[in-house]
């Protein structure tokens, strides 16, 4: 038993030496520095919601070297932000990412940071593995996991690790609400290639405002409450007071549904909107729009 415990104590250990000597502290708010893993030579994935500010970052590399980084872009969806700073002359070697299906409910875990120069780690479960979700911000994340472990001063953007130095995602507190959890490495590599590209995370637009009404005892449907005449549905003919039924016969009824359906991959394609206007059902088909940099930024 005693061996056991040791060659587990061990695993574990190596892990965390490991996958540590990715791990960044990075100085971008007031308080103690946050964390963040060098995903990519070059390029640092963290939580978005630890960069308070968009200039001036510092980060501090495992050899205790304070090299500036430049923000590339960032998306509050996801809570992930992605950082640039100058190649490496020796940069470690590819990053071992477990896939989706690897990771189970009841796995040991650890969760790294640097919240200053010398690393931290923290021992505990994976609580719970669920279906893919969005988060209130709207964001797509391809595997809901939940941990049961201690949240320690930098555990937001730093990685999570299995006992076989695996990464599996990056640490969070934000996407459910003060609860820890990760964002898997899927959907990490899937933000990061499109804030490397655009600097955000092209997301569709409509550029209404609506409400959930119900239109009889049996089917509700959405009131457009605002138009911004310039955006994607004011150009499409949608009007003030208007029910949004479907979008491309696909029923909606609150406003998730609609975030649903618009993904990155529909911005700038057609979309045909059932409408209930003064009693009639009719229809308009709109382009879908990039949500604008104003509305991005009140979503942070």
């Amino acid at each position: 038993m005693v061996s056991m415990l040791q060659t587990l104590s061990d695993n574990l250990a190596t892990a965390a030496e490991r996958v540590g000597r990715r791990v960044v502290a990075i100085r971008a708010r007031r308080r103690i520095p946050s964390s963040g893993i060098l995903w990519r030579d070059g390029v640092v994935v963290t939580a978005q919601h630890t960069i308070q500010r968009d200039e001036d970052i510092v980060i501090t590399l495992p050899d205790g070297t304070d090299v500036p980084a430049t923000l590339v872009g960032r998306d509050p969806g996801t809570d992930l932000a992605a950082l640039r700073l100058a190649p490496t002359n020796a940069p470690p070697g590819p990053l071992d990412v477990a896939p989706l299906e690897a990771i189970r409910a009841g796995s040991l875990v650890l969760a790294l940071g640097r919240p200053g120069a010398e690393l931290t780690a923290a021992l505990g479960l994976v609580s719970a593995v669920g279906e893919p979700w969005r988060t209130w911000h709207g964001g797509r994340i391809d595997r809901l996991i939940r941990l049961d472990i201690g949240i320690y001063d930098g555990f937001s953007g730093g990685p999570l690790v299995d006992a076989e130095g695996r990464v599996l995602g990056v640490n969070t507190s934000t996407l459910l609400r003060g609860a820890p959890t990760a964002v898997p490495a899927a959907t990490v590599e899937r933000v990061l290639s499109q804030l490397l590209e655009h600097g955000h995370v092209p997301t569709g637009y409509l550029g209404v405002g609506m409400q959930t009404i119900a239109l009889s005892e049996q089917s509700t449907g959405l009131m457009v409450m605002s138009v911004d005449p310039a955006g994607p549905a004011g150009r499409g003919g949608v009007l003030l007071g208007d029910v949004i039924t479907a979008i491309d016969d696909k029923a909606v009824s609150d406003p998730a549904d609609v975030l649903a359906h618009l993904d990155a991959g529909q911005v700038g394609k057609p979309a045909r909107l059932g409408l209930v206007r003064a009693g009639q059902s009719t229809s308009v088909t709109v382009t879908v729009g990039d949500r604008p940099i104003a509305e991005r930024r009140r979503r942070r």
